[in-house]
């Protein structure tokens, strides 16, 4: 069974920038397609970004599109959430969650594991 621990987050002024980390241990997670998720105070779990196996292909939600980007390093078993242009809206627990599959998805049911989750908080 695989464990992911995300890091990174925290406090962060809006239009500025925070670099979320998802280490993975357990098994390799570099067969494996990798999703961000996040949870807005008081609302449901949200799909941000996914990246494939590999890194050959990513898909993100459109409120992020062109302000984050994930990528992966599969020799560290690390994949990354960079978050540029911030806003209010993106704040809320950020959890990574790794599937039993190469390709992307955005449905949480499409995804096995999850981490913990980190709080990202943005400031107006």
């Amino acid at each position: 069974q695989v464990q992911l621990v995300e890091s990174g987050g925290g406090l962060v002024q809006a239009g500025g920038s925070l670099t979320l980390s998802c280490a993975a241990s357990g098994r390799s997670s570099s067969s494996f397609a990798m999703g961000w998720f996040r949870q807005p105070p008081g609302k449901e779990r949200e799909f941000v970004a996914a990246i494939s196996a590999w890194g050959y292909n990513t898909y993100y939600a459109d409120s992020v599109k062109g302000r984050f980007t994930v990528s992966r390093n599969n020799a560290k078993n690390t994949v990354y959430l960079r978050m540029n242009s911030m806003k209010s809206d993106d704040m809320g627990v950020y959890y990574c969650a790794q599937r039993s599959a190469a390709s992307v998805a955005t449905s949480m049911n499409d995804y096995d594991d999850w981490g913990q989750g980190t709080q990202v908080t943005v400031s107006s």
